[in-house]
């Protein structure tokens, strides 16, 4: 079994696409590879407030019988956790979640994880995505959007991150605007993020007006240093 945590330098940066990109890439080509696999991919989202993220997995892989798709609590607001909770008079279950993830692992050959904001977003009133991933030893890419200030996000990510004693594996850059991937050496260039965080850019996500097209992002991504992140899935007899 292998986990990832797709985690951002903010929300809206492209984490879900990033998680799409993987699973695309997963079921295209990993699956493939040994017939003794579980053959069970888990997309779990940490809690999901208001609506998006799990709706669109839903629509995208309704007909992928190996890819499950889990969401332990929901919240209506699309707020902060702690506040989306307050205003229904709920409290946030961080023990189902848990729980949930455990099985998750269990079943899985691969859980791709999917947070909610950056590291510094609060998940509860006492604890954020980064104490998440610290807590649960979570091996962690970060997600960064290819837009003007993103290299400034990304160092304070970073630094967070080095603090907690996060297994940060890597970068993805992602261009969520068509003129994004025409930017990149000037609003996020590689050699500059990876001389002041030392962390690696795996790869770049490019625009993507058409996610049906799975064989493009699969492609994408198998062009990616994937050992950094996915390492070789576990055979299991």
């Amino acid at each position: 079994m292998t986990t990832l945590l797709i985690a951002g330098t903010d929300t809206d940066v492209g984490k879900t696409f990033v998680t799409i990109a993987l699973a695309v890439y997963w079921r295209k080509y990993r699956l493939q590879e040994d017939i003794n696999l579980k053959k069970i991919l888990s997309i779990f989202k940490l809690m999901q407030t208001g609506v998006g993220d799990v709706e669109l997995y839903s629509r995208l892989f309704a007909n992928a019988e190996e890819i499950e798709i889990l969401t332990p609590l929901r919240f209506d607001a699309p707020l902060a956790p702690p506040i989306a909770a307050a205003k229904e008079g709920r409290v946030i279950e961080l023990g189902k979640v848990w729980q949930d993830f455990t099985v998750a692992q269990e079943k899985s050959d691969l859980v791709l994880l999917e947070s909610l904001g950056g590291l510094g977003s609060p998940v509860t009133d006492e604890l954020t995505v980064g104490n998440i991933a610290a807590d649960w030893r979570l091996p962690t890419v970060l997600v960064v959007p290819v837009r003007l200030g993103a290299i400034a996000h990304t160092i304070a990510n970073v630094a967070l991150a080095r603090s907690l004693k996060i297994d940060l594996k890597g970068i993805i850059l992602n261009c969520s605007q068509p003129e994004a991937v025409g930017r990149i050496d000037d609003l996020t260039p590689i050699d500059i993020i990876q001389s002041l965080t030392q962390v690696p850019v795996i790869g770049t996500l490019p625009y993507a007006k058409d996610w049906e097209n799975s064989d493009r992002i699969a492609q994408i991504v198998a062009n990616w240093d994937l050992e950094l992140i996915l390492p070789q899935v576990k055979v299991y007899s």
